[in-house]
C-alpha cells in the first residue's frame, strides 16, 4: 500500500513539472477520386440525350460506390460555376472547365488526390484551354465522352464585336462573325433587327465546307437608354441547328462622356494598366500627365486620378476639394491632408498584402466572378504601420497577410459634403491585370473592377432620401442584386422602415419582394432571372412620408452552349493522354474503376511529423492514477479493515 501510494505521488509530481514529450507520429490519407459532371446544356443536345438524363446519373452514382471501398470520392459539376453533385439538370449556359481545374487546385490544395473524372462532351466555350493548366496538376484525369462528334450542316453567328456604350448622335460599327459547315455554295440573308423591325440586311455566299467570314452594320445611336438588337442569319435546307442562327447584343446609349484626369509623379506601371482600363470604357474619355510642369484647367474634368501621392500634391487636394471635384488616390507615400485616412509607416518598410472583399460594403456591387478574380490575385505593396479611419468610411478592400485577414483598409470610399474620394493603398496593380489576362485570356475583370471604381466617383452623388443601386445589365446565369439606402431629414442612415419592391416582367406578370434589413443598407437577391426587360418599383415609408424609386434593367440570355453542339472527344483525349489518364465512351464509364484500381501511381500517401504534447494530456496516465489509487483502497479494505 506505501509502494502504491508512493507511486501516485508521484505520478503527480511528474505531471506539475509541464513535462513536454517529443513525438513521431504517422498519418495515412487514403487516396480521393474527384468525379465532375459537367452540368451544361450541350450535354442533352444531341442523339444520346435521353441516355444522358435517364441513365448516365445511375452509372455515376454506380461508379462512386465501386470507387469508394478504399478510396475517398468527391462528386462535383461544373458548368458556368462549380458546385458540390446533387442531381445533374444540365440547365447549365455555359461550359467552363478552366474554373473546374482551378477549384480543384485550390479546394483539395491539401489532399492526396489520386485521380480526376471528368464526365463530358468536351464542349467548352468560357475560360482559357483546360490543357494549359495540365502541368500544374499531379494526377492522372479519366475523361468520360459523350455526345455526337459527327460534323452537321450548319450556319453559327459565332460572334458579335459591338460597343457596349455609344453616345447620343453617334454612329457604332456591329461586325458580325459567320462560321458554317457542310454548306457550300449556298447563299445566306444576315439581318439586323430591333424590336423585330429590320434596320439593314446583307448576303453572303458560303464558298468552304469549313467556312468563317464577316460583314459589318452601322447603327445610329438616335435615342438614350439600353437597346437591345438582334442578329439573323437565314435558314438552310436540312440545317438541323437553327439556335444558332439568331444572337442579342445590347448597347446602352447615354448623353455624354465623363473625362477624367490622370496624374502621377513619375512613370510606372500601375498607371499604364489604369490607362488601358479607363480607355477600354467607351462612356469616359481620359487624359494623363505628370505633376512637373502641369498647368491643368481641372474644372474641366469629372474626375481626378492621383498615383504616388505624396506631400508635393498637398496642395493639388485642397484645390480638387474647394472645386468640389470627386478624386481617387492610388498608392499614397503618406497619409498627410488626407482627413479620414491615417496610417503611421514603420522605417518606411511596405508590407506584402493580398486582397479580399467586405462582405458588409454597399455602395455598389461586385459580380461573384469579379469576387473571385479579387480572391486569385497576387499581392500588392502596401506601407507598414498602424491604420485607422474615420467613422463613415466604407471599405471595400481590405489586407490578408498570409493567411490571416485584417481589419486594415485597402480600398476605401467616403463622401463629405457631396464630395466623394477613394483611396487605393496598394501599389503593384498592374500584376492584377496581368494575372487576369494570365487566367482567362483577356483583361475583362480587371476593367470591369477599375470602371465600377470610376464610375461611383464620377457620377454626381444622389442626396435623395431613398436611394436604389440595381444593375442595368446581367447575364442570365447570375444573381440580381438590389440595394437600398433610406436616411432621415439628417441623412443619417436608418434601416427601421420596410422596404417593399415591385418586379414586372415583359408578360407583364408583377413581382413582389421584400428588402433583408442589414446595418446601413437594405439588400434583395432575386436569384437568376429569365432573359428579357424587367421594370421595377420600390417604395418605402418613412414617417408618413413615401418614397418611390423606379427604373429598368435587362436579363441578357447566355446562348454560347447553342453556338456549337458538336462533341469535342479530341480535347477529352488530349487531357487524359497528357496527364497519364484514359479516355472511356459513356456507355463504359463503370470501367473507369477497373483502371485505376490497376494503376499503380494512385495509392495512399503516409506523412510524418514532429509533434510535441505534454505529460498531462496522455489519458491513459489518469486511467494508470485511478487504478493505483482504487488498488491501494482495495488493499487497505481487505487486509487492513479499514
Amino acid at each position: 500500500m506505501s509502494t502504491l501510494r508512493f507511486s501516485v505521488f508521484s505520478i503527480l509530481m511528474l505531471l506539475l513539472l509541464d513535462i513536454l514529450i517529443k513525438l513521431y507520429v504517422h498519418e495515412t490519407q487514403q487516396p480521393t477520386v474527384i468525379i465532375a459532371i459537367d452540368n451544361s446544356n450541350s450535354m442533352v443536345s444531341a442523339k444520346d440525350s435521353s441516355f444522358i438524363r435517364n441513365t448516365l446519373p445511375l452509372k455515376i452514382q454506380q461508379l462512386a460506390e465501386q470507387l469508394s471501398g478504399e478510396k475517398q470520392v468527391k462528386l462535383i459539376s461544373f458548368g458556368s460555376k462549380v458546385n458540390p453533385y446533387q442531381k445533374a439538370d444540365f440547365k447549365e449556359r455555359e461550359s467552363d472547365m478552366q474554373l473546374l481545374m482551378s477549384d480543384i487546385e485550390n479546394n483539395f490544395a491539401n489532399t492526396n488526390i489520386g485521380a480526376l473524372i471528368i464526365v463530358s462532351d468536351g464542349i467548352i466555350n468560357k475560360g482559357i484551354n483546360p490543357l494549359y493548366q495540365i502541368e500544374k496538376l499531379n494526377f492522372p484525369i479519366y475523361t468520360v465522352a459523350t455526345g455526337d462528334t459527327t460534323e452537321i450542316i450548319d450556319v453559327a453567328i459565332q460572334k458579335i464585336n459591338s460597343n457596349s456604350f455609344s453616345y447620343l448622335g453617334n454612329v457604332f460599327p456591329v461586325e458580325v462573325v459567320i462560321r458554317s459547315k457542310k454548306a457550300i455554295g449556298k447563299e445566306i440573308k444576315i439581318g439586323l433587327y430591333e424590336n423585330n423591325l429590320k434596320l439593314d440586311e446583307k448576303k453572303m455566299l458560303i464558298t468552304a465546307d469549313n467556312f468563317i467570314s464577316t460583314t459589318s452594320f452601322t447603327v445610329n445611336a438616335s435615342q438614350v437608354g439600353m437597346h437591345k438588337y438582334t442578329i439573323q442569319t437565314s435558314v438552310i435546307v436540312q440545317e438541323l441547328n437553327i439556335k444558332n442562327n439568331t444572337s442579342t447584343f445590347l448597347v446602352d446609349v447615354i448623353d455624354s462622356r465623363q473625362k477624367i484626369l490622370l496624374l502621377a509623379n513619375s512613370p510606372h506601371p500601375d498607371i499604364a494598366a489604369i490607362k488601358d482600363a479607363i480607355t477600354n470604357n467607351n462612356s469616359y474619355e481620359l487624359k494623363s500627365l505628370y505633376f512637373e510642369g502641369s498647368n491643368e484647367n481641372l474644372s474641366l474634368y469629372n474626375l481626378v486620378v492621383i498615383h504616388g501621392y505624396s506631400n508635393a500634391n498637398a496642395n493639388l487636394i485642397n484645390i480638387l476639394k474647394n472645386k468640389n471635384i470627386p478624386y481617387l488616390i492610388i498608392a499614397p507615400r503618406v497619409s498627410d491632408n488626407i482627413q479620414y485616412l491615417k496610417f503611421n509607416p514603420t522605417q518606411l518598410k511596405q508590407n506584402d498584402v493580398e486582397a479580399f472583399v467586405n462582405t458588409e460594403f454597399g455602395l455598389f456591387n461586385l459580380s461573384e466572378e469579379l469576387k473571385n478574380m479579387i480572391h486569385e490575385m497576387p499581392a500588392l505593396k502596401v506601407p507598414f504601420g498602424n491604420y485607422s479611419i474615420n467613422n463613415g468610411v466604407e471599405i471595400l478592400l481590405k489586407q490578408k497577410i498570409g493567411t490571416i485577414e485584417t481589419n486594415n483598409p485597402l480600398l476605401i470610399f467616403t463622401e463629405v459634403a457631396n464630395l466623394r474620394s477613394g483611396v487605393f493603398i496598394g501599389e503593384g496593380i498592374w500584376k492584377w491585370k496581368m494575372r487576369d489576362f494570365a487566367e482567362r485570356n483577356n483583361n475583362n475583370q480587371f476593367n470591369d473592377f477599375i470602371s465600377k471604381i470610376i464610375q461611383f466617383l464620377s457620377i454626381k452623388s444622389d442626396k435623395s432620401f431613398f436611394r436604389i443601386n440595381a444593375p442595368k445589365l446581367v447575364n442570365e446565369n447570375e444573381d440580381v442584386l438590389i440595394q437600398a439606402e433610406v436616411y432621415n431629414k439628417s441623412y443619417e442612415a436608418i434601416t427601421e422602415p420596410d422596404v417593399n419592391f415591385k418586379l414586372t416582367n415583359e408578360d407583364k406578370k408583377v413581382f413582389e419582394y421584400s428588402f433583408s434589413k442589414f446595418e446601413k443598407l437594405y439588400k434583395l437577391n432575386l436569384g437568376n432571372l429569365s432573359p428579357g426587360e424587367y421594370q421595377y418599383e420600390a417604395k418605402v415609408n418613412t414617417n408618413g412620408d413615401i418614397l418611390t424609386k423606379s427604373g429598368i434593367f435587362t436579363v441578357r440570355k447566355i446562348e454560347t452552349e447553342n453556338l456549337n453542339t458538336v462533341a469535342n472527344h479530341q480535347l477529352l483525349a488530349q487531357l487524359s493522354k497528357q496527364s497519364g489518364g484514359i479516355l472511356f465512351p459513356a456507355d463504359n464509364i463503370l470501367s473507369v474503376s477497373d483502371s485505376i484500381a490497376k494503376n499503380t501511381i494512385i495509392k495512399p500517401v503516409t506523412y510524418s511529423s514532429h509533434k510535441s504534447i505534454f505529460l498531462v494530456e496522455f489519458k491513459w496516465i489518469f486511467v494508470l492514477i485511478l487504478s493505483l489509487l482504487s488498488l491501494e483502497w482495495f488493499f487497505r479494505k481487505k487486509y487492513a479493515g479499514i
